[in-house]
């Protein structure tokens, strides 16, 4: 007789160091204490993260298997043998919702291939949550992750999502890594049209949470220090 397979949880973690009580179900933490196995981007920011959400188990006795830009693809598979030994396993974000700008859609979609069952669990996303509080449109939106680092393809990709705006009446969502918003603020100030609305969305769920939707002139005259805080920035009309 065949083994049926375990489940593949999919994880979400804290935005930020704050008391994940806030942000997490408790039923979250009652299936991450039947856990000893998970996949992971940092086996040390997940095993702060397990401890502040009060996993039960050794911590030093946990299986990782670190998913990060140096893993080589050909491992991704084997990350779920446990599973289809009849386990179950977690797949934890290091910020957020798991998948989303995540590299673990990679797994998910091998779990499929697999015939794995993917169960997601409740949790932050910060570009969801962004566009809730923006006041934007949510029934038509994109995310484009991170736009061009170069100034000048950066300036024309601005421009371009800029006009989706208007043509499609959809809200372009992106982000940035976190010590170049400034210089992505500056470039949106500098590239949009005076009345377009950015939404400056930063340490969403974070005591020092900010989220702000403003006219691109407006913000001109008031530019808010984001430097080094995760961001998301939304545009619309």
């Amino acid at each position: 007789m065949k083994k049926k397979c375990g489940n593949l949880y999919l994880i979400p973690s804290s935005l930020g160091n704050q008391d994940t009580r806030k942000i997490l179900p408790g039923y979250n933490i009652s299936i991450m204490n039947q856990l000893d196995e998970f996949i992971v981007e940092s086996a040390r920011t997940a095993r702060r993260f397990l401890k502040s959400a009060g996993y039960t188990q050794s911590l030093d006795k946990l299986k990782f298997h670190i998913l990060d830009k140096h893993t080589n693809i050909a491992e991704y598979s084997s990350f779920l043998n446990s599973v289809l030994d009849g386990k179950n396993i977690g797949l934890l974000s290091e910020a957020g919702t798991p998948c989303i700008a995540d590299p673990g859609a990679a797994i998910v979609k091998i779990a499929h291939q697999k015939n794995i069952k993917v169960i997601p669990l409740i949790g932050p996303s910060s570009i969801i949550l962004s566009l809730m509080a923006s006041g934007f449109n949510g029934q038509n939106f994109a995310f484009h992750g991170y736009l061009p680092i170069e100034n000048n393809a950066s300036a024309k990709t601005i421009k371009e999502i800029e006009k989706t705006v208007f043509r499609e009446d959809q809200t372009q969502i992106f982000i940035e890594t976190p010590y170049r918003n400034m210089k992505l603020l500056n470039s949106l100030i500098e590239n949009c049209s005076k009345k377009t609305i950015l939404c400056i969305a930063c340490d969403i769920t974070l005591d020092s949470e900010f989220i702000k939707s403003k006219s691109i002139y407006e913000w001109g005259k008031n530019i808010p220090e984001v430097n080094k805080r995760p961001t998301v920035f939304l545009l619309y009309k």
